[in-house]
């Protein structure tokens, strides 16, 4: 039976909660649902290998869980969240597939280029990657970003994505698929959200640029540009009271689910979307991406 998507999930008010970063699910009230119980495969990426980054939680499990349920192997990328990442194993496993789980901070290059090179080893080749982890941190002034946290932020969430494209392209067979995760910041930017915002931008501008250069390889690019999204980014990064109303601002009334997500991912990882690079797809609840 058919659900009215405003009342499929939890609505805020949700409660107040925080969390030091980077957040964990069980710690989530409500939980996230990240498909565990409601997707269903059908066999569009069928032997694949994936290389996903922030697969411990979020948008990331719930692309690990999709993309194994579709046939694919999985090399869960993580920074220190090992409950959740053997979750994520779990799934993967209970689907049939091979999960490989590997801790470190993607914004060390010799980390980010080794992902890569354990996939293959670990996995036999590498055919999607999704650069999905990202930092983010809430300032109400200008002055009160540091000069590292702006370092942090783009290191995680663009200089790794390049470090990881460069490696794995060299890796990476004619219909391969290229998945970055940007966000409605890229063009609707929240000022206290600056430094993420601003990597957001570039991401969708990367992307852009690298279909356009791996085209002829028979590689595809893509990006995904969720709203907001309930995820432990939230309660581990925002105050309490944003906590409560996020999501209240789309015309859905209400945050996205990471499971909302996955089949987008799943989409622009499989030959169904053969003709489709350097495309951003939105998800954002109806918020218009200016």
């Amino acid at each position: 039976m058919q659900e009215h998507p405003q009342s499929k999930h939890p609505q805020p008010p949700m409660p107040k909660q925080q969390q030091d970063m980077p957040g964990y699910t069980d710690d989530m009230n409500p939980r996230p649902d990240h498909g565990e119980e409601s997707y269903r495969g059908s066999g569009k990426l069928t032997d694949r290998v994936a290389l996903v980054t922030g697969a411990d939680s979020g948008i990331g499990r719930a692309v690990a869980i999709a993309f194994a349920r579709e046939g694919a192997d999985v090399v869960i990328s993580y920074l220190e969240e090992d409950e959740d990442a053997r979750e994520t194993a779990r799934w993967v496993e209970e689907a049939g597939r091979k999960a490989v789980v590997l801790r470190g901070d993607i914004g060390d290059e010799g980390f980010a280029r080794s992902l890569v090179q354990r996939t293959v080893e670990e996995c036999g080749r590498l055919d999607i990657l999704v650069n999905n982890a990202a930092h983010q941190a809430t300032f109400e002034k200008l002055e009160d970003i540091s000069s590292e946290e702006w370092d942090l932020t783009f290191r995680t969430n663009v200089y790794a994505m390049f470090y990881l494209c460069q490696e794995a392209v060299k890796h990476m067979k004619p219909g391969a698929a290229i998945i970055n995760t940007s966000s409605i910041n890229a063009t609707s930017p929240s000022p206290t959200l600056l430094a993420y915002a601003t990597t957001k931008g570039a991401i969708a501008n990367f992307t852009a640029g690298l279909a356009g250069l791996v085209a002829e390889r028979g590689i595809r690019v893509n990006a995904v540009a969720p709203g907001p999204i309930w995820t432990p980014l939230i309660p581990s990064t925002m105050p309490p009271e944003k906590v409560e109303s996020f999501g209240k601002n789309t015309p859905m009334k209400r945050p996205g689910q990471p499971a909302e997500l996955a089949a987008t991912y799943v989409l622009l990882a499989s030959d169904d979307a053969s003709y489709t690079t350097g495309a951003l797809y939105e998800v954002t609840g109806g918020r218009p991406m200016i």
